[in-house]
């Protein structure tokens, strides 16, 4: 039989029923509980009773006269089915639900239920490294800041080290090349993701439906012992923190910590940063003098990472860390993986590079003369930016060069006003090293002639 939805455990083989021996009485008792006559079937002497002839109550069943050893009197019970067989290799069972399949696979199953952009640290339009850094900045893998004071010098890198068979392509790396193993009281370092305010609403926060959140994620460290997470509301100053035990040396470990709804602060719903993830990494007195703050209440620095490690102690140290998934709820579900131009995408929302691709040379923008030494064009942005962005140009200004529509080809000088670009477009005003461009209006082609010239858009919080 056809059947839509989840097939039922049990395939139901015949009707239950109850042969009754006679023994010169009218009332027998039943094999099961029926509600009234209606719920029965009564055979005797192959000859069906007619409902009127005999009463029920519950498992007592009284005929309209009496049987002997040598009638035959069965007893069907209608609506009641016995014997069951395993369902078909390939279907989908109740018991299977809640036995086989993992809670993981059957919870959260909604798209971008992760919060966390670029958790699986596949994105990194600014490069795959960044040595000698000492102070905060996006550096390597997008989305993904350090935020460092006085707290050594460190190397960051997008890593293909990763726990085996889940899935992942990177990491991020977190190496300690010049040590501070006593550091001043202000000294810290953690690597941090923040999130816009109008991406969490669903969290409810401020009310008292406030729902609780879970992070998960793979860590690894040469580096043993307690390290804490953070969570900040920057709209009011409020944070909780969690600390996990990295127990074994360079070895891959998936944490999971579940963070309770705070019904205080509410959440502003726009495109300004309202929530930090921290991974603290080292730390000063300033930030562990007090007692570590693992219910929300406002923001203490002596509360914030109290316990944590000093992975920079030592210039042997590295952290890696991938996976990131941060869900509303208190379970962890399996690591939401998007596709890569997805991911991208995403990412662009808060970082772009425009024109620039290490390519012989291409277009970086449709333009028109402004004069013979000023050529100006318009960029759209591949995606809309969460704010309007801060552009800088990459390379030398001489790489970019002007094709005029009689066949010129002049070289530029330096980057002219840019005005205030916009969430969606801007333009690009390049002046030239020599007059030259023909006085009869035309498009004109920036290139990037070397492959070493173009711009980024950067709109992160």
């Amino acid at each position: 039989m056809a059947y839509i939805g989840v097939q039922p455990t049990d395939t139901y083989l015949s009707i239950a029923s109850q042969q009754i021996t006679g023994t010169g009485s009218a009332t027998y008792t039943l094999d099961y509980s029926v509600s009234n006559e209606e719920d029965v079937a009564v055979f005797v002497n192959n000859v069906r009773q007619n409902v009127s002839t005999y009463t029920v109550s519950g498992t007592s069943l009284t005929l309209g006269g009496t049987i002997s050893a040598s009638d035959s009197c069965w007893v069907l019970f209608l609506g009641r089915t016995v014997g069951t067989k395993t369902p078909a290799v390939g279907s989908v069972t109740n018991d299977m639900l809640s036995g086989s399949i993992a809670t993981s696979k059957i919870s959260n199953l909604y798209p971008y239920r992760n919060l966390i952009i670029n958790g699986d640290m596949s994105i990194a339009q600014r490069g795959t490294s960044a040595t000698g850094k000492t102070s905060d900045g996006y550096y390597f893998v997008d989305r993904w800041k350090t935020a460092i004071s006085a707290m050594g010098t460190w190397t960051f890198s997008q890593s293909t080290t990763v726990p085996t068979g889940q899935g992942f392509g990177y990491s991020s790396k977190c190496e300690c090349t010049t040590a501070d193993a006593s550091p001043s009281a202000n000294d810290r370092i953690f690597f941090i993701q923040s999130l816009e305010g109008q991406m969490l609403q669903q969290l409810k926060k401020g009310t008292s439906n406030a729902e609780s959140i879970t992070i998960s994620f793979w860590v690894r460290s040469n580096k043993t012992g307690t390290y804490i997470v953070e969570i900040y509301d920057h709209d009011n100053s409020r944070h909780i923190n969690k600390s996990y035990t990295i127990n074994s040396a360079d070895t891959w470990e998936k944490k999971t910590i579940t963070f309770a709804g705070d019904t205080t602060g509410t959440i502003t719903n726009d495109n300004g940063q309202s929530l930090q993830i921290s991974w603290w990494l080292g730390v000063g007195s300033t930030y562990t003098s007090g007692s570590l703050q693992t219910s929300w209440g406002s923001t203490t620095n002596a509360n914030r990472a109290v316990g944590q490690v000093n992975l920079a102690d030592s210039t042997s140290n590295e952290w890696y860390i991938t996976g990131v998934q941060l869900e509303v709820g208190t379970s962890a579900s399996d690591f939401e993986f998007l596709p890569y131009d997805v991911n991208l995408r995403r990412c662009q929302r808060y970082y772009e590079i425009l024109g620039y691709d290490g390519g012989s040379g291409n277009a970086l923008a449709t333009a028109m003369k402004r004069a013979t030494t000023v050529a100006q064009g318009s960029w759209v942005f591949k995606v809309d930016k969460r704010t309007n962005p801060t552009l800088s140009y990459i390379g030398d200004v001489t790489d970019f060069r002007v094709h005029d529509c009689n066949g010129g080809n002049l070289t530029g000088s330096s980057i002219s006003g840019n005005g205030t670009p916009g969430k969606t477009s801007t333009w690009i005003g390049l002046n030239l090293s020599s007059a030259g461009l023909d006085q009869t209006p035309c498009l004109i082609y920036m290139l990037n002639n070397n492959g070493g010239a173009g711009y980024t858009a950067d709109a992160e919080l």
